[in-house]
């Protein structure tokens, strides 16, 4: 979805809460991940893979110097042969510690593998973040939850998925005060306008 059209969906829900909601999740998101990069975990269920949400969230980390929020796609099954980043298993959750933050989309309730692994993650210090159909289990365990149940929400869970990501590029850090603020600002002008386009999935 380009942003003419979030802003048409913005325009449409005002008033319904979901972009202020959205904002408010993807500011917990941004503020999770380090500037390193490389430590946000995006993981789905069995039956649901979050790969859409992927893609976008490393088109958002291109287009506002934020390669933090580009994630790693942690899936259940994973084919001989695959790209590498679409090559990362569950096994990669054990690892997730303080300084990671681990991303659940989860439309349905997930299973009790899943969740185990979850709370694994945030007893080892990783930040949980919940996008989800309003499982209470999957929430007790998130530091930050933004629920969309099926049967009584507005939106569905991947038109919510839309307004997190394109919220989540859309502050950079603020720049440091003194001399070199507006330099720091054209530096980042100069990156983003010279970095090629993002790698479609």
């Amino acid at each position: 979805m380009d942003a003419v059209r979030v802003a048409l969906l913005r325009e449409v829900l005002a008033g319904t809460g979901w972009p202020q909601e959205a904002r408010r999740f993807a500011g917990a998101l941004r503020g999770s991940v380090v500037p390193a990069g490389g430590n946000l975990l995006l993981v789905g269920t069995e039956r649901y893979e979050p790969w859409h949400l992927a893609a976008h969230l490393v088109d958002e980390a291109a287009w506002s110097g934020l390669p933090e929020l580009a994630p790693t796609l942690v899936r259940h099954r994973v084919r001989p042969g695959e790209p590498p980043h679409l090559s990362v298993g569950l096994g990669r959750l054990w690892a997730a510690r303080r300084g990671h933050t681990l991303l659940v989309v989860a439309p349905e309730r997930p299973g009790e593998g899943l969740l185990e692994r979850v709370c694994d993650a945030r007893r080892a210090g990783a930040t949980v973040l919940s996008l989800d159909g309003g499982d209470p289990d999957l929430g007790s365990l998130a530091h930050e939850v933004l629920s969309a149940p099926a049967d009584t929400a507005e939106l569905d869970l991947d038109t919510v998925q839309h307004l997190v990501s394109a919220a989540a590029g859309e502050n950079t850090p603020p720049a440091r005060r003194g001399r070199g603020r507006f330099r720091d600002r054209l530096a980042r002008l100069a990156d983003r306008l010279a970095a090629p386009p993002p790698s479609p999935w």
